[in-house]
């Protein structure tokens, strides 16, 4: 018997939903959906919780084969949150850009200052500024409260959302003639890029 099988069975020798024992394991309902429909395994801490809840053996729950694909599992979903904590760290390290003095404060004072101290530019590009580096940052701040939930669909949406928050930034800011934080915006999408190449890479070695 598969361990899609024995988990289904289990549950409902106790009489749960996929709901209740969701909730006993402090996972998500798509979780268990996931197991008992045989498109994924549980992570190796949600197989110590099963064994316990269900006073049965790790062996007895899960064959061999299957623990270590359950393991490989494992270890894709600690790449992946990893890299999507990373970038999310990297987007809230934008809002230095409200306090580095990176800004040209217009052609009469070649001076670089921090953006609340500009005077040289129009009031609604100042708002534009800050409007990108308030959204790229609270996008990261999002990113970090995610990464606690088993969703990783929306980390993925959140890291596509990043990625986009980022080259507009850049675009921005190059537009905008302000090199010196277009720099700062590019050179966080380089190391978002590189991040999660290489956390591919390392997903499909």
């Amino acid at each position: 018997m598969e361990f899609h099988e024995k988990l289904a069975e289990l549950r409902k020798s106790k009489g749960l939903t996929q709901e209740e024992l969701a909730e006993a394991l402090f996972v998500s309902r798509t979780a268990v959906s996931k197991w008992e429909s045989g498109r994924g395994y549980p992570g190796i801490d949600s197989l110590k919780q099963l064994s316990r809840f269900f006073s049965v053996t790790i062996d007895e729950l899960i064959c061999p084969r299957e623990i270590v694909t359950a393991a490989e599992e494992d270890r894709k979903a600690l790449i992946s949150s990893y890299v999507s904590v990373i970038c999310s760290a990297l987007d809230i390290l934008t809002a230095v850009l409200l306090f580095l003095p990176v800004f040209g404060n217009g052609a009469d004072s070649p001076a670089s200052v921090s953006l609340p101290r500009i005077t040289g530019i129009q009031p609604w590009l100042k708002a534009v500024f800050i409007a990108v580096i308030g959204i790229i940052t609270l996008n990261g701040i999002c990113g970090v409260i995610l990464s606690r939930f088993d969703r990783p669909v929306w980390n993925r949406h959140r890291m596509v959302t990043g990625m986009a928050l980022s080259v507009a930034g850049v675009g921005v800011f190059i537009c905008a003639r302000q090199p010196y934080a277009g720099m700062i915006c590019f050179s966080v999408l380089v190391i978002k890029t590189w991040l999660i190449i290489k956390g591919q890479n390392n997903l499909k070695g």
